[in-house]
């Protein structure tokens, strides 16, 4: 199993970037799927996640609002859509990919981790 996050960058505060996480290995559609970020020097803190089909999108408070999660099962992609970008945003941005997810908001219940794309904004 694979997860490839891709998308990040340096952005200025209030612009917008755009996060893909693309999935190779396992069913995809099976899995939930979150987003994860990790600032320097502090825990890796839950952003997003998406259950598999038919199930809801949840957002940390932090992003609620600004930021917007989706997924393309048939290009086994998830994406993270981050608008109004502030500079607390900074951070190392994790995909992870979990089968039994009850607490979609820990990382533990993720089975499967990419490798972080950086996303920098600047005030």
């Amino acid at each position: 199993v694979q997860l490839q996050a891709s998308g990040g960058g340096l952005v200025q505060a209030g612009g917008s970037l755009s996060l893909s996480c693309a999935a190779t290995g396992l069913t995809f559609s099976r899995y939930t799927l979150g987003w994860f970020r990790q600032a320097p020097g502090k825990e890796r803190d839950f952003v997003s996640a998406i259950r598999r089909a038919g199930g809801g999108t949840y957002y940390a408070d932090s992003v609620k609002g600004r930021f917007s999660m989706f997924r393309d099962n048939a290009k086994s992609t998830v994406y993270l859509q981050m608008a109004s970008l502030k500079p607390e945003d900074t951070a190392v941005y994790y995909c992870a990919a979990g089968y039994y997810t009850n607490r979609y908001d820990l990382k533990s219940e993720y089975d499967y981790w990419g490798q972080g794309t950086l996303v920098t904004v600047s005030s």
